[in-house]
């Protein structure tokens, strides 16, 4: 069946790469109509420029905003397509992809939200490696992120039943959502094609604020699960380890050591307690450096022999 479709592009300085957000959203071809709003953070860069080029081929604002997550709350209350896509300023669509979003969803009406595949592309839209998709499942989803934000569609009554995004976030409003429509009995499906490119390149948010990045995550899953996987304590640990300690992943035995006392002391900060498994991982980690600390100390303690 035909499907009004709304597509949702938040936008702040990022003029070099928006062109080609536009192009490839006004580029696709599907049965229905599309609605393509750019909700812009008042940029001050070659941006509103480009917006008034598209003319009335897209809706668009230019104003001060709260952020990424403000922006795309912006767009929902503005929407009025019953599949809504959400499409950053520096990622792009592949052809096609609205199509097979709109075909999967008619195929299984229970459906409230498509991914799809993705690549991470560099600058110059290049792939520089598949982004890790996987199979539905919520216990893994807790763990970590496997949806690519920009293959992701989901229907507007998701909208209306879970509401809009979490403005306060500044990194992992997307992952937050996720957890959230999951939580609440959501129905995934995961499309084996690839929708989308995401781009990856050293000024973006992820990789320029990774520490905080991980923080914000732990901040999330203790929100939306009670308490914060291992898993996501020791990626904020290894993070931690490499951005504010500046131990490489090369020095095996220092790294190990340092992540697993980072991991340990996010346990507590976020969890208010280490878990067992989390003290047999450390162990597990650390083993043969304590084993070898420990001989040495024994060396040290050792009486002297009598002349």
């Amino acid at each position: 069946m035909p499907h009004r479709v709304s597509v949702i592009t938040p936008s702040y300085n990022q003029g070099r790469f928006i062109d080609r957000t536009i192009s490839s959203v006004l580029s696709q071809r599907f049965p229905g109509s599309l609605e393509y709003l750019v909700m812009d953070g008042g940029s001050t860069d070659e941006t509103v420029d480009i917006l008034k080029h598209y003319g009335d081929r897209l809706q668009w604002v230019s104003e001060k905003d709260r952020g990424q997550a403000d922006a795309v709350n912006k767009g929902l209350a503005r929407a009025t397509g019953d599949l809504i896509g959400w499409l950053n300023s520096d990622d792009i669509y592949y052809p096609g992809a609205i199509a097979a979003a709109c075909e999967a969803l008619d195929s299984q009406p229970e459906v409230d939200i498509v991914y799809g595949d993705a690549d991470h592309i560099d600058r110059l839209d290049a792939v520089i490696e598949p982004y890790p998709t996987e199979a539905w499942d919520s216990a893994r989803l807790s763990e970590i992120c496997y949806l690519c934000q920009p293959a992701v569609f989901f229907r507007r009554r998701v909208v209306d039943r879970f509401g809009p995004l979490r403005r306060e976030l500044q990194f992992c409003m997307d992952y937050d959502y996720w957890l959230r429509l999951a939580a609440g009995g959501a129905k995934f499906l995961w499309l084996r094609k690839k929708l989308a490119g995401s781009r990856l390149y050293k000024e973006t948010k992820t990789l320029s604020a990774r520490v905080r990045v991980h923080a914000e995550i732990n901040d999330v899953a203790r929100a939306n699960l009670g308490c914060v996987p291992d898993a996501h304590l020791f990626r904020y640990a290894a993070e931690f380890v490499l951005d504010k300690m500046g131990i490489p992943c090369a020095d095996r035995d220092r790294f190990l050591l340092a992540q697993s006392v980072i991991a340990l002391y996010a346990a507590l900060r976020w969890n208010h307690r280490i878990s067992h498994e989390m003290v047999r991982n450390v162990y597990a980690r650390t083993r043969e450096f304590v084993l070898a600390f420990a001989a040495t100390m024994r060396g040290h303690c050792r009486p002297k022999s009598p002349d």
